[in-house]
């Protein structure tokens, strides 16, 4: 059974004035109901690239977000295309873009938010989780 979030980033205008969408949340990140996994408007516009450049569809395919067992910390965090989701898969969609997490990642990453970061010192998704108790220099691993 795969369970399916809808969110929607636009903001609806009652003609009064802008009112934030449900799950708007003030960063401009957008909050699966009912999931806690936030994704902000950086990482949706990097990750659509990456739909283009990997020649995956976004109505067939999505971002898998995953933790395996490894690293300095015990965890690492694992991303990648993927052309469809697996039988158990959760999917949620943040505004056209769909991202897979298997049950046993979910665990893990419950409560955490995905960002994409580009300064002159660093280029990548950041993964910012509450569930870490304790991360590597690097950012890509966690206990």
């Amino acid at each position: 059974m795969q369970d399916i979030v809808t969110i929607q980033t636009a903001n609806q205008s009652s003609g009064l004035g802008v009112t934030p969408a449900p799950n708007q949340l003030p960063n401009g990140g957008v909050k699966a109901s009912g999931s806690g996994i936030v994704v902000t408007p950086r990482a949706l516009e990097k990750i659509r690239s990456g739909f283009a450049k990997e020649g995956v569809s976004p109505t067939e395919g999505g971002l898998r977000l995953g933790v395996l067992g490894g690293g300095c910390s015990g965890l690492s965090y694992s991303i990648r295309f993927d052309t469809r989701p697996r039988e158990r898969d959760r999917i949620y969609e943040f505004d056209g873009v769909r991202i897979f997490v298997d049950p046993k990642s979910f665990i893990y990453l419950h409560g955490m938010t995905l960002d994409y970061e580009q300064t002159l010192m660093k280029q990548g998704f950041n993964f910012i989780n509450p569930n870490s108790t304790r991360s590597c220099g690097c950012g890509s691993s966690f206990s």
